[in-house]
């Protein structure tokens, strides 16, 4: 049997131990029923049940776990925070345990039954340092400790190239605003032929505007057609051009761009957009296998 883990916690219910004389009627909602037993122990159920109200009549009640099986977590965590949950059930679920009671900081419950870390989707974050930190790095972090990416079972890793490598007297780079030791476009003047532009298509444009015929070296740190960096899993990055913005494939990884001022809202919907994306493009291809 794989994971269980209700999507909704408004799905598990709960009950003291049962006896032949309590009511065996169950709330609506209910798919997924934790008992309590009189020495503390627990049982986990999936529920079956019939009707048309608000309380309906259990038919069937399949054992899932119980006993020594069960095991409830001593720290109240938020528990629409899916990867969290998973990668704590993960750690606690060793020997007979194979489920783990969380209590939500609102007292809901839920539970996570033969945990499975595959069922995490690895996003990385990839960036340009310096500045730094990481702009698109710090901004992703942030709206993760908001909670707001808790439904989407994602983990976040980072894959920032430090531009200071390619720091040189002969080098030169977009942006002053980076404090980069070279020459930048928007402020330097180059002179003389052998200059290494580490850039952009746009940066290569606007050197071969300012410096017209003179011969210099190339190093493309956009995305698309990145020199220094191919993704291996799913990314979210950036781009200077707008009309590239949204859902793309590179190197046949799908990822997610947004542009280089973008606001926090449209990194976390970007972010949205490309776990869907993916979601939907694997559930398509597990109904044609």
């Amino acid at each position: 049997m794989s994971m269980i883990f209700p999507l909704e916690y408004k799905h598990v219910g709960y009950s003291r131990e049962l006896d032949d004389r309590d009511d065996r009627r169950i709330y609506f909602l209910t798919k997924y029923l934790i008992v309590e037993h009189c020495d503390k122990s627990y049982s986990l159920y999936r529920a079956v049940h019939q009707g048309n109200d608000l309380l309906r009549d259990v038919t069937s009640l399949e054992e899932l776990a119980s006993g020594e099986e069960i095991t409830r977590y001593h720290r109240e965590l938020n528990i629409k925070d899916r990867r969290d949950l998973i990668e704590t059930a993960s750690l606690l679920c060793k020997e007979k345990i194979n489920t783990v009671i969380f209590t939500g900081i609102d007292k809901h419950l839920t539970f996570v039954h033969k945990p499975d870390l595959s069922a995490i989707l690895d996003i990385e974050i990839v960036d340009v340092v310096p500045p730094g930190p990481s702009w698109l790095a710090s901004v992703v972090h942030r709206l993760e400790k908001s909670g707001i990416f808790g439904d989407l079972t994602v983990r976040f890793t980072e894959k920032l190239t430090d531009l200071r490598k390619f720091q040189g007297e002969n080098t030169v780079f977009p942006c002053s605003s980076s404090g980069l030791e070279g020459k930048c476009l928007d402020c330097d003047v180059v002179e003389e032929d052998g200059a290494l532009l580490v850039g952009c298509e746009i940066s290569r444009s606007l050197f071969e505007s300012r410096f017209p015929g003179l011969e210099y070296s190339f190093v493309n740190i956009c995305p698309f057609t990145s020199d220094i960096f191919r993704p291996e899993k799913p990314f979210i990055t950036r781009c200077c051009r707008s009309e590239k913005s949204g859902i793309v494939t590179i190197n046949g990884i799908r990822g997610v761009v947004v542009h280089w001022g973008a606001s926090e809202f449209d990194v976390a919907k970007a972010i949205w957009d490309l776990v869907a994306d993916i979601n939907e493009r694997t559930k398509i291809k597990e109904e044609l296998s």
